[in-house]
């Protein structure tokens, strides 16, 4: 298992806040590079995986854009071009708000459902953390990433 030091090609960081720092923003972006790959063999973005998981959570109740807004793991100001991507490929339906005529009720569908139930292993990462950490490991390292957020100084997200 390479360090980080190898993987960016640093001899020493200054600190080990600094080590730290580039192991939290290398990984996160090996994360997403392969969750990527994992949705593109589906033919859908991370963020359509995303959605799918939404709307399934609220399922059979319809969401909103704002809720959907709301609840993403990855924010997007485009939300409508997002949605309209996965409306096209009939994993989500989309009707007027009875209430609010400006407002969209979005539905996952048949479709998006089976399509999450076949994908959300692989989202999961369950065959590389296993393979790589224990259960108290994961533990651990989500309560460790929980203290780093810590109150957030103010910063939304």
């Amino acid at each position: 298992m390479p360090k980080i030091e190898e993987l960016v090609k640093v001899r020493q960081f200054a600190s080990p806040w600094h080590r730290a720092t580039i192991n939290i923003i290398y990984t996160s972006n090996w994360l997403n590079v392969m969750l990527e790959k994992r949705a593109g063999a589906r033919q859908i973005t991370l963020q359509q995986f995303n959605v799918l998981r939404v709307l399934r959570g609220q399922y059979p109740n319809p969401v909103t854009n704002n809720l959907l807004k709301e609840r993403l793991l990855t924010k997007t100001p485009d939300i409508s071009r997002l949605v309209d991507r996965i409306v096209n490929k009939g994993l989500v339906s989309r009707e007027k708000n009875s209430v609010d005529k400006r407002a969209v009720d979005l539905l996952i569908t048949e479709k998006g459902l089976t399509l999450l139930e076949e994908i959300e292993s692989d989202m999961m990462l369950g065959d590389i953390l296993q393979d790589n950490l224990t259960a108290d490991d994961c533990l651990k390292l989500s309560e460790l990433l929980d203290k780093f957020r810590g109150p957030m100084n103010g910063v939304e997200y």
